[in-house]
């Protein structure tokens, strides 16, 4: 097997589809250091319901040596705003609801423009200083943005952003010509999401395709299947899609898996800056799977190449990388 200086490369769960009809994420599933987004634990969009089941995923990934957990969850049915006042009563209500009183790393997951960075900040550094949290990191900001609250920080002797949460997959490489230098020059990791692009790197996915289960990645009905299809459902992803499976097949490789490879040995994240990537699963057997190609090592030079052709068929059609 190749060496790879990515072979510690740190992986974190994504519980965001974890929680019960109604009822906020279990606090027992969240024993382990844990990471939180600026918001309410909603359950809209979950699809991991039963304690059981999730406490079974949660077990594998530990076997597999991994032990950071992400809590963020989907569609929240709150929306918190950026003020002072809300980002101190998004942090105090996710403490309470996780039956906690301190965070590993606390996010800002989403920009509000509306708010002045200053004042936002200003209350971020505030609930650290009473060690409300360890790490503070951003999500969806444009570079530019995080070059503004990066010096705003420095300005003022704050805490600054330690971690960027950005997607990033074998056909998503939009953070590339900006954002990761970005990152690079004030010493912020990187953790990537939606490694397999929502679902469309799994290969299950056919372009003539016109039904779908209900609730699933890609169902046009749902609010998150609908996201998906305006950003990956198009002939030049397709396109992309088949040059992947075409080199996978030639080595009795998934797409998945070469997709989880590439990201892993083959994309800029780097394990010595403290990047990381994030894999969420709906259930246990898909789980295992994405954490057995994750040990895998580097792919093959012509599999590699079939990446980067893939992505220079999408490169013009993909979608930006912040909100």
């Amino acid at each position: 097997m190749a060496y790879s200086p990515n072979a510690d490369l740190k992986i974190v769960f994504g519980a965001m589809t974890f929680g019960k009809p109604g009822q906020p994420l279990a606090r027992h599933l969240i024993d382990l250091p844990g990471l939180l987004t600026d918001g309410h634990l909603g359950t809209l969009g979950a699809r991991v319901h039963s304690t059981d089941d999730a406490g079974q995923m949660l077990d594998i990934f530990q076997d597999h040596g991994h032990r950071e957990i992400d809590t963020a969850r989907l569609n929240a049915p709150v929306i918190y705003s950026h003020r002072p006042e809300d980002v101190r009563r998004g942090l105090i209500n996710s403490l309470r609801a996780l039956d906690t009183d301190k965070f590993d790393l606390f996010y800002l997951h989403g920009p509000d423009r509306k708010t002045p960075f200053e004042d936002t900040l200003r209350e971020v550094n505030a609930l650290y200083e009473e060690v409300l949290f360890n790490r503070f990191g951003v999500s969806n900001y444009m570079s530019w943005e995080v070059a503004q609250m990066c010096e705003i920080c420095a300005k003022h002797g704050w805490i600054k952003p330690s971690v960027y949460q950005g997607i990033y997959s074998a056909l998503q490489r939009s953070i590339e010509p900006e954002l990761i230098p970005c990152l690079r020059y004030y010493g912020i990791s990187l953790y990537a999401f939606q490694p397999l692009a929502g679902g469309f790197l799994t290969g299950r996915y056919h372009r003539n395709q016109t039904e779908f289960e209900s609730g699933s990645r890609f169902d046009p009905k749902g609010v998150q299947g609908s996201l998906r299809h305006a950003r990956y459902w198009n002939d030049a992803y397709f396109d992309a899609l088949d040059r992947i499976r075409s080199a996978a097949e030639k080595h009795g490789l998934s797409v998945g898996e070469v997709a989880m490879r590439w990201l892993k040995h083959h994309s800029q994240l780097a394990a010595a800056l403290g990047d990381s990537i994030i894999i969420g699963a709906s259930s246990a057997s898909h789980l295992t799977q994405n954490l057995k190609d994750l040990e895998c090592g580097p792919l093959a030079e012509d599999v590699v190449t079939a990446v980067e052709e893939a992505w220079l068929c999408v490169k013009g059609v993909a979608p930006k990388y912040w909100h």
